[in-house]
Parts: C-alpha cells; sequence; structure tokens
C-alpha cells in the first residue's frame, strides 16, 4: 500500500493532491478536537451570529492551516508532515489551555460564548502569532 502511495506521491500532481488532501482531513480532525475542550458549540455560536467566536475559530483555522504549511515545507514526505503538524497543534493546544489558565479574572471560553469581541480578537491573534513561532521551529 505504501509503496502504491509513494509512487503517487513521485509526481508533482500527486504531491499536491496528496498533502491537500491531508491537510484538509487534519484540519478537520484538529478543529474538532478544539471543539471538543471549548465549553461552546463554536459552529452553533457561529450560526447565531457570534462574532467573537467566529474569530476565534477564525484563529484556529489560519493556526493550524499555518502549521500545516510550515509542515509541508519542512516534510521531505506526507508522512513527516503529519508528524510535525500533529505535534504543532498539540503545542497549539497547549498554547490554548495556557490562555485560559493566564485569564483568571474572567474565562476565555466564556466571554467567547457571550460574544465579547475584544476577546474573540485577542484569541484570534494570539493562535496567529503563535502558530507562527510554533512553524518556524519545525525542522
Amino acid at each position: 500500500m505504501t509503496e502504491s502511495i509513494d509512487q503517487l506521491l513521485a509526481h508533482p500532481l500527486g504531491v499536491l493532491v496528496g498533502y491537500f488532501s491531508v491537510a484538509i482531513l487534519a484540519l478537520i480532525v484538529y478543529l474538532s478536537c478544539f471543539e471538543l475542550v471549548t465549553k461552546y458549540n463554536c459552529w452553533e455560536e457561529i450560526r447565531k451570529g457570534n462574532v467573537a467566536a467566529a474569530m476565534a475559530t477564525g484563529g484556529k483555522i489560519f493556526g493550524i492551516c499555518n502549521l500545516m504549511r510550515y509542515s509541508i515545507a519542512s516534510s521531505s514526505s506526507v508522512y513527516d508532515m503529519i508528524k510535525w503538524s500533529f505535534l504543532g497543534f498539540l503545542l497549539l493546544l497547549a498554547a490554548y489551555f495556557l490562555l485560559e489558565f493566564l485569564t483568571p479574572v474572567f474565562s476565555v471560553d466564556e466571554e467567547i460564548a457571550k460574544d465579547n469581541r475584544a476577546v474573540g480578537l485577542i484569541v484570534l491573534i494570539i493562535t496567529a502569532s503563535l502558530s507562527f513561532i510554533i512553524g518556524s521551529s519545525i525542522i
């Protein structure tokens, strides 16, 4: 099985399709993990017009995709890309928990659920910024 996949990935179009397919699947899985750890339902809040939830979710999407971009750029195979993007995601998830911990005067998740746009914006900026730091350390 891996031999046929490796043959497909030997062609530039195969590489494009391979990385893209894996990246989309990883994005869905990683976003689902974020959905599990938040105290609010991201997509339900966005459907209701919660701009703070949209900003925070957009930051997560950007952060995950940015990590995958660095993973693809530094990897010699799709398998390496999966490994590095997963490690980067774990660090991004840890940073999200750390953000919640470092704001003891309010709960980030509760404020986003209340459509506190200032909190949504800072979560977007922190997530995007940390994805650059994590991504640049991927080798």
